[in-house]
């Protein structure tokens, strides 16, 4: 593969794209930006005296998100159908999370990674005053469809199992266990969920469960929200259909993201809001096995 932003004279130039088929394309990039704890702590309590830092970095993100071509050179002008910024508090700081989509002829990864950028750079300009040890990191982008080229998902992303669920009924919690057994065709033996359609296991990152903490629910733990295997490091939801995982000894297709809620279920009555429907995600087996707690989980 060529690189495509010279001419035939070796010069740079901005690539000719008036040819191209107008198609639906969206990208998604993240990174992080690491602070000390007590930063992280007045991050979250509103304490940062510049104001809102999440609110204002948001903003920031989606500004650098239009700006784009004005910051890279070779970058087209592009019209933003939609732009959105998702943070998630991790151990030792903020991880962002940005979305971009257009209906056009050429892709929006660089504005998704302009987006992430300068997200990271406010959080960072907002608390430089108590917090001038900050490091941002691990840019990238995650996932990204249409154009000519087709999609792409990242094949680095990386996380590990922090429990297996399992419940003999339906709309009740799920209780740990220290492995399961997972079917092919089937998923998790002996779970109510279990069976030969796309709905076999499902999923839900502990990023979620932060969310709703921040929220003040207290009282979460592993299975509460019905879900199968509890993650940690990898934003299931971002991801596309027909993603295939590794998970311990097991091979899993995403077949759906989200689902419409128990009415009035355990869960609910529980908790008072769910995270499952918007961010859970559910997987068939391809390749059975076992699933332990701490087995790494990996895109392939």
């Amino acid at each position: 593969m060529e690189f495509t932003h010279f001419n035939k004279n070796g010069r740079a130039h901005m690539v000719e794209v008036g040819d191209k088929e107008v198609t639906k394309r969206i990208a998604t990039a993240s990174g992080k930006i690491i602070m000390k704890k007590k930063t992280l702590d007045r991050i979250k309590e509103g304490q940062i005296k510049k104001g809102d830092v999440l609110s204002v970095s948001e903003i920031a993100g989606i500004m650098g998100a239009k700006q784009t071509s004005n910051l890279i050179p070779m970058c087209h002008n592009i019209f933003l159908s939609g732009a959105n910024i998702d943070f998630n508090f991790i151990e030792d700081g903020v991880q962002v999370q940005a979305t971009v989509k257009t209906e056009g002829k050429t892709g929006v990864e660089m504005e998704a990674l302009t987006a992430v950028s300068i997200a990271c750079l406010t959080i960072y300009d907002m608390c430089k005053a108590i917090d001038k040890d900050m490091i941002i990191n691990d840019i990238k982008l995650i996932k990204k469809s249409g154009g000519k080229s087709g999609d792409y998902v990242r094949k680095d992303i990386k996380g590990k199992v922090l429990s297996v669920n399992i419940s003999d009924k339906k709309g009740v919690i799920k209780k740990p266990i220290k492995e399961g057994v997972f079917i092919e065709e089937f998923g998790l033996e002996n779970d109510a969920h279990g069976g030969n359609w796309h709905r076999q296991v499902s999923l839900l990152a502990i990023e979620s469960f932060e969310k709703m903490k921040d929220l003040g629910i207290d009282g979460l733990v592993p299975g509460i929200f019905a879900e199968n295997i509890t993650t940690e490091g990898i934003e299931l939801f971002s991801l596309p259909i027909g993603t295939r995982f590794k998970i311990g000894e097991t091979i899993q297709e995403l077949t759906q993201i989200g689902k419409e809620c128990h009415t009035g279920c355990e869960i609910s009555k529980k908790v008072g809001k769910c995270v499952m429907p918007k961010e859970g995600i559910f997987t068939k087996i391809i390749k059975g096995g076992v699933v332990r707690e701490g087995d790494p989980i990996e895109v392939i």
